[in-house]
Order: structure tokens, then C-alpha cells, then sequence
């Protein structure tokens, strides 16, 4: 007994302590692997900033403090309390009594652990603190795939603003073309018309697009912990630099699927629940409990703290409940219903995390062959630029033609900046499906 009593006290003075987030587990150095050196700055800021992952922390925080509180319960209580007793008591020979005493007692309680039912709470706290541990790492890495997101897809936009504002400018080159053919009466009102709407479209299509690109830097300023004040005056290196410098794996161990932090979480929810059945299933047998007691009185002769004037107790027995309604019986039931629900969310996380990391690397290989198609697109678009600007110097097109043209090229141009930023974003897609274990 008592070295069961040592072992628990020196399992409380080791009781697991605050540490923060592992930063080697989201591995990220995996961000700074694109050749660009702001999306780490801003990866780490998040990191350091971002009340979410500062809320999340709390959470665990009160998980252990749970687990310790159910630690403290496993071991011995001691108390004191200091009381005055007034009393009135006949008068005997040889045998007095103050009426008016002080009584200070000390009162011990344990309840012997035969049955292990206050250790298997204790499991059972920890299992808890255990799974809040990888519900945090979850928060952590969705937080920076929402960041490297984010900071990607402004890059996207100051690409496509580019494209958009050299589409505006030919709208409008052909724009003031067309105003001068309507002068001289070679073209009809309805045709400067529809000229004069594109170049409204084209402004729009450009405003959209700036739109887009400031509520991305705000959101990237909200992510980083940084004030979105300051959204405007981020910075952010260019997509046409932006490439991951190592190889992207075409296929993911299933041993790195089944450690995703919500697959843990789950099986840690599961093992908590199975603990709970065990302790539920022991509520049914009965308590040891040892209580002591020694008080220190002014009733009695002698001095205060002397043996003479103290009162020693010592009581140890079992209890048993006879009748409790079917609580017992129904609480069991349900840490049941409990282990048999979660039992369920485990399997279905487990699928669900398979067809994830499946979905990544089917977006990666696709949007890769898309991308080259695009690739292919692009310099056979730049190849009819190239010998209409040849023709355009000869005279052999007009320069409305040339405009067309280049106008061809831009759309083309448009399409591979998204098929880019998509390949991209699907390393992201990867990352956060392995659970950061690329």
C-alpha cells in the first residue's frame, strides 16, 4: 500500500507539463521549400500570432490541469480547521472539564484503490488531454495551409490584375480605333457600341480582381496575427519564382495516413471511452475508505499539543450501495452506447482520411498534366504573337488584328497563371492530408 501511495505521489510531481505545439511534428520546413522568402515569414508570424492557435493551447492547457485534478484525487487528503466548543458539564470529583475550549483537529481520508477505479479515471483524464493534444496539432496545420493558401493565391491575383490591366489597355486601343472608323462612317453605331462596352468590361473584370486581391491581404494580415491595416503594405515574391524545389511523392504509406492528428484524436477518444466502461462497470462494487482523525484540545488537563490532550481516531471499512434507482445500471449502458458511437467515428475517420490523401495526390497528377497541356497552350499562343507582330511590321495585318491576337495570347495566359496557382495549392491539399508529413 504504501509504495502504491510513493508511486502515485511521484507520478503527481511528474504529471505531464505545459509544452507548447512541437514545431518538428507540423514540419515546417516544408514552406520554405518554394523558393521564396516571405510565405516562411509569414508561416512563422501565424505561428506566433494567431489567436486560434493561442485559444487552442488554452484548451489543452485545461485538459492537463483535468488530468492532474483527477491524479489529486487518487492520493490522501489532509485538513484542519480550527473550532471553539462551548460546553456545560456537570461537576465531578476528580474530574473537571473547561467549559470553554479551543479544539483543533486534523482529519485524513483515502480511499483505498483496491480496484483500480480512481486509477482508471485518471487514465481516462489523460486519455482526454491526450486527444486535445492532437485536436491542437489538427488547428496548427489547417491555420498554415490556410495561410500558404492564401499568400498563393495573391500572388495569382497580382499576375491576373497584370493581364487584366494590358486587356483593359487593348480594349481601349481599339476602343479609340473604332471611334475613328465611326467618324469616317466605316462602321455602324452598334458596333462603337459594343466596342465601348468592352472597354466597361474590361474595367470591371479589373476592379473584381483588385477586389479579390485586397480581401485576400486582409485575410492573410487576420492569419498572420498582423494588424489589417497594414494588409496593403504586405509583401509577397511573384508566381512566376514560386515553385516547390523537391519532389512531390506520388504515393503516402498507410502507416502516415493512420497518424493524421484526427485519426489519433479519434483513437484516443476510443480508448477513453473503453476506460470508461471499465470504471462505470466497477461503480457496481464497493469503496474502501480509511479516515483518520486527531484532535488537540483545551477540554482536558495538560498542555496543548501533549498526547494528554489530544483525540486519536482511526476508522477503515468498505461501503456498498444497495439501492440507487438503476443509475448505476444506465450509466453503464451508456459509457456503452458511448464506446459503440465512437467506435463508428473511428472507422469512418479512418476511411475518410484514406479518401483524402487519395483525392490530394489524384488532384496533384491531374492538374499537373493540365497544367503542361496549358504549358503547350502558352508558347503555341506566344508562337502566332511572335509572327503577327512579323506581319504587323510588314503591313500585312492591321493593327486591330495585332490587338485580337495579342488578346488570344493574354487569355491563354490567364488560364495557365490559375492552372499553376491550382498545382500549387494541391501541395497544400497534400500536406494538410498526411497531416504534415511530407
Amino acid at each position: 500500500m504504501f509504495k502504491k501511495l510513493f508511486i502515485i505521489i511521484v507520478l503527481t510531481a511528474i504529471a505531464p507539463c505545459s509544452f507548447a505545439m512541437n514545431r518538428e511534428e507540423l514540419n515546417i520546413d516544408f514552406f520554405s521549400k518554394f523558393n521564396d522568402d516571405c510565405l516562411p515569414f509569414y508561416i512563422n508570424s501565424a505561428l506566433e500570432n494567431n489567436h486560434e492557435l493561442k485559444k487552442a493551447e488554452k484548451v489543452v492547457e485545461q485538459y492537463r490541469q483535468q488530468a492532474k485534478i483527477s491524479l489529486g484525487k487518487e492520493l490522501p487528503s489532509l485538513n484542519v480547521s480550527a473550532n471553539y466548543l462551548g460546553v456545560h458539564v456537570p461537576k465531578l470529583d476528580n474530574f473537571q472539564l473547561t467549559k470553554n475550549a479551543f479544539v483543533l483537529p486534523f482529519f485524513a481520508n483515502y480511499e483505498a484503490d483496491f480496484l483500480l477505479k480512481n486509477r482508471d479515471k485518471t487514465r481516462s483524464a489523460n486519455k482526454a488531454y491526450e486527444a486535445s493534444q492532437e485536436r491542437e496539432k489538427a488547428v496548427f496545420i489547417a491555420l498554415l495551409t490556410d495561410v500558404a493558401t492564401v499568400y498563393t493565391n495573391i500572388m495569382q491575383y497580382d499576375e491576373l490584375i497584370i493581364i487584366a490591366q494590358e486587356n483593359a489597355a487593348i480594349a481601349n486601343n481599339i476602343f479609340k480605333s473604332d471611334e475613328r472608323k465611326l467618324k469616317r462612317g466605316t462602321i455602324s453605331i452598334t458596333q462603337y457600341n459594343n466596342s465601348k462596352n468592352r472597354v466597361e468590361t474590361a474595367k470591371n473584370n479589373l476592379i473584381n480582381l483588385e477586389k479579390q486581391r485586397d480581401i485576400l491581404l486582409m485575410q492573410l494580415a487576420v492569419l498572420s496575427g498582423i494588424s489589417p491595416n497594414e494588409a496593403k503594405n504586405l509583401q509577397r515574391g511573384t508566381l512566376d519564382d514560386f515553385e516547390y524545389c523537391e519532389k512531390i511523392p506520388t504515393e503516402i504509406s498507410s502507416d502516415v495516413i493512420f497518424s493524421r492528428p484526427d485519426v489519433l484524436m479519434a483513437e484516443k477518444n476510443l480508448e477513453k471511452a473503453k476506460i470508461d466502461v471499465r470504471v462505470a462497470r466497477k461503480e457496481f462494487l464497493p469503496t474502501f475508505n480509511i479516515t483518520g482523525v486527531w484532535a488537540f484540545n483545551t477540554i482536558a488537563s495538560g498542555t496543548f499539543f501533549s498526547w494528554e490532550s489530544s483525540l486519536a481516531a482511526l476508522l477503515a471499512g468498505a461501503a456498498q450501495d444497495i439501492f440507487t434507482g438503476g443509475r448505476k445500471i444506465a450509466n453503464l449502458k451508456l459509457k456503452k452506447a458511448k464506446y459503440e458511437e465512437l467506435f463508428e467515428e473511428y472507422k469512418q475517420t479512418d476511411l475518410i482520411a484514406v479518401k483524402e490523401v487519395n483525392t490530394a495526390l489524384c488532384l496533384i497528377k491531374n492538374d499537373r498534366s493540365t497544367e503542361l497541356n496549358t504549358t503547350s497552350k502558352l508558347q503555341n499562343s506566344l508562337g502566332n504573337l511572335d509572327n503577327s507582330k512579323k506581319k504587323l511590321k510588314r503591313g500585312i495585318i492591321s493593327n486591330p488584328e495585332y490587338l485580337a491576337e495579342l488578346s488570344e495570347f493574354l487569355k491563354v495566359q490567364n488560364e495557365f497563371v490559375q492552372q499553376k496557382t491550382q498545382r500549387i495549392t494541391d501541395y497544400y491539399t497534400l500536406y494538410k492530408a498526411v497531416g504534415g508529413q511530407l
